[in-house]
C-alpha cells in the first residue's frame, strides 16, 4: 500500500490498518493472505472522499503479527469486531472477499449489531457439488506446500481459483505483489486453508442474518468454474435480505481487474442502505 499503516493491538495481536475518508464507515476485509486485494479499489471516485474507509491486514498477512497454532473464522471475526471498537466504530458496511466472505458471514451471526450491511464477494462455500474440484487443486495445492514449494502451491492455488490468466492481472494491478502472498504462504496454507474446511454454514446459520446483503459473483469466474454460480445461488436462497451482483469483466480477482465498476457498485449498495446515524 502506498500510505503508511498504523497499528493496533487487540485480541493479544498486533493488526495494521489504513483508514481513509470520511463519511459512513465502510470496513474492507481482505481475501486470504492476499492483502493489497482491495488497493485498486479504495482510491476510486466513486467510494474515496464519500466513505470512512478501514482496510486492515488480518493476522499473519503483510505486516500484522503471527499467531500461533489454529486460528478459526470466528477468532478472525472477533478481530475485525475488536478493530471496529478500537476505532470508535459501532457499526459499518462490512465487505469481505473469497473466505473473507466466511469471515463477514460469521461476524454478522457473532455480532449482528456491528454489522448494517454486508458485502459478500464469492465466499469460499465448500457444501456446493463442484467443491469437490476444488479439493483436487486444492489437495495439489497444499502437497507442493508441504514439499516446500510456497511459490508453486500459491501458483496451483490461483490458477484453480481464478484462471490460468491470473498472473499478469495482478502483476499489472499490484506490482512485486505474488512475492508477498509466497512470504505469508504459512499463514493460508497451515491456518486459514484449515479454518476454511471446518467452517460450517447453512440455511439454519443465514436465516438469522438479517442485514441487506450484496452477493457479488464475477462475470467471467462464471465461465471459469461452475462453483460460483452455485455458491451464489446457495446465497440468494438462503439470506432473507441479499441482492446479486455481477461485477463485469472480473474472475475471482473482482477489484483487483475491476475497481472501477466495484466501487460503483458498492456505492449504489451503500446508498440504498445508508448508516449515517449508526457511526
Amino acid at each position: 500500500m502506498t500510505q503508511q499503516m498504523s497499528r493496533a493491538t487487540i485480541d493479544g495481536v498486533e493488526l495494521e490498518y489504513q483508514q481513509l475518508g470520511s463519511g459512513e464507515p465502510v470496513v474492507l476485509v481482505h481475501a486470504g493472505i492476499f492483502s493489497d486485494f482491495f488497493t485498486p479499489l479504495v482510491e476510486q471516485p466513486a467510494l474515496a472522499g464519500r466513505y470512512r474507509i478501514v482496510n486492515y491486514h488480518r493476522v499473519g498477512c503483510a505486516g500484522s503479527s503471527r499467531a500461533s497454532g489454529p486460528l478459526s473464522i470466528a477468532q478472525e471475526a472477533l478481530h475485525c469486531r475488536s478493530l471496529m471498537r478500537h476505532l470508535g466504530i459501532k457499526k459499518a458496511h462490512i465487505v469481505g472477499h473469497s473466505n473473507s466472505g466466511n469471515l463477514v458471514l460469521q461476524l454478522a451471526l457473532d455480532a449482528p449489531e456491528t454489522v448494517h450491511s454486508l458485502v459478500v464477494e464469492e465466499p469460499a462455500l465448500m457444501t456446493v457439488p463442484s467443491a469437490q474440484t476444488a479439493r483436487a487443486f486444492l489437495g495439489a495445492a497444499i502437497q507442493q506446500y508441504r514439499a516446500g514449494d510456497k511459490a508453486g502451491a500459491l501458483d496451483t492455488f490461483l490458477k484453480g481459483t481464478c484462471g490460468p490468466d491470473y498472473r499478469a492481472a495482478v502483476d499489472a494491478a499490484l506490482p512485486g505483489a505474488i512475492a508477498r502472498y509466497a512470504a505469508d504462504a504459512d499463514t493460508f496454507f497451515g491456518q486459514q486453508l484449515p479454518a476454511m474446511q471446518q467452517w460450517s454454514f447453512g440455511p439454519a446459520e443465514a436465516s438469522r442474518i438479517t442485514q441487506p446483503v450484496l452477493a457479488v459473483i464475477g462475470e467471467r469466474s462464471r465461465q471459469l468454474s461452475p462453483i460460483w454460480d452455485e455458491r451464489q445461488e446457495l446465497l440468494l436462497s438462503w439470506l432473507r435480505n441479499a441482492e446479486p451482483f455481477v461485477l463485469p469483466k472480473a474472475t475471482h480477482l473482482l477489484q483487483v481487474e475491476n475497481p472501477r465498476d466495484m466501487a460503483e457498485g458498492l456505492a449504489a449498495f451503500f446508498a440504498r442502505y445508508p448508516c449515517r446515524n449508526d457511526q
